[in-house]
């Protein structure tokens, strides 16, 4: 079998731990590029990997993900000139099925997945793999913010459920509904943190955590651990999943999210026009 090349992750593995960086540092980290294709093949090596006990994913540069490429999506998603309601909906389940299989590899992931947020989470990045992973470590001045309904989108991947699941239905619904921008500190106190780590080599932390607890856990336990606890949830995520896809097709079929994208590019391109002069 062909050996797949990463371009936009990095994949390493160390003893029996394996890391998976997101490698868009000059675009936060967004799923653009080959991002999206590089991430499925990464977690599908190493849920096959034979040794490793840890999958953890982070990002390289100072955010974990701002989500969504807003400089391309635009084209990608909204434009449906002269296609009907039917069209424009095949269209957009076509372009957002990549993200429905990186969903499905992280739920159905036999390793115990880890997600370290080496800073800020914006969008997607705040809200797609959160509420999936078996255990969450963060930086110091991380935080997470979506801004779903603002954009005439709803919440990505099945996260209104996901994540309400680790913090509550309620403070889910501020942090989703609202768009509230949540503190590291804040998530860790609502249940969807488990540890804080100093910025400054904040992955070598997150590795030597994970060695410190392989020294004291069997490795095998720790995996039928999540085994045991993620298989009643596991079709109740995976609906999760596909009613928020549905959902969000249905949003752009009706053009709810054309006018505030392109909103939102102009402010941005104004912003790199600025930063060139």
């Amino acid at each position: 079998m062909p050996q797949h090349r990463y371009t936009d992750v990095i994949l390493e593995v160390t003893g029996q731990i394996g890391v998976i960086k997101l490698n868009r540092p000059k675009s936060l980290n967004s799923f653009g590029g080959n991002l999206m294709s590089d991430l499925i093949a990464a977690i599908r090596e190493l849920n096959e990997h034979p040794t490793t006990v840890f999958t953890v994913l982070t990002g390289e540069g100072r955010f974990f993900s701002a989500g969504a490429d807003i400089k391309g999506v635009g084209d990608r998603l909204f434009n449906h000139d002269n296609a009907s309601d039917a069209e424009k909906k095949l269209h957009t389940i076509a372009r957002l099925s990549p993200a429905l299989e990186v969903l499905r590899q992280v739920i159905d992931h036999k390793k115990v997945f880890v997600l370290a947020l080496n800073g800020p989470g914006v969008g997607g990045g705040a809200a797609w793999f959160q509420g999936v992973a078996d255990i969450v470590l963060a930086a110091e001045g991380a935080y997470l913010q979506v801004p779903f309904n603002a954009l005439g989108l709803v919440p990505e991947n099945g996260s209104a459920i996901n994540i309400a699941q680790s913090m509550g239905v309620h403070r889910a619904n501020d942090f989703l509904m609202f768009g509230r921008k949540l503190t590291v500190e804040e998530l860790e106190k609502w249940g969807l943190v488990n540890r804080i780590f100093p910025v400054e080599n904040f992955h070598r932390s997150v590795v030597k955590f994970l060695e410190e607890q392989l020294a004291v856990n069997d490795g095998k336990s720790m995996m039928e651990t999540k085994r045991l606890q993620n298989a009643p949830l596991r079709d109740g995520r995976m609906v999760a999943v596909v009613n928020a896809l549905d959902a969000l097709a249905e949003r752009i079929v009706e053009d709810v999210p054309t006018k505030r994208f392109a909103e939102k590019r102009k402010i941005l391109e104004a912003k790199s026009k600025g930063s060139k002069l």
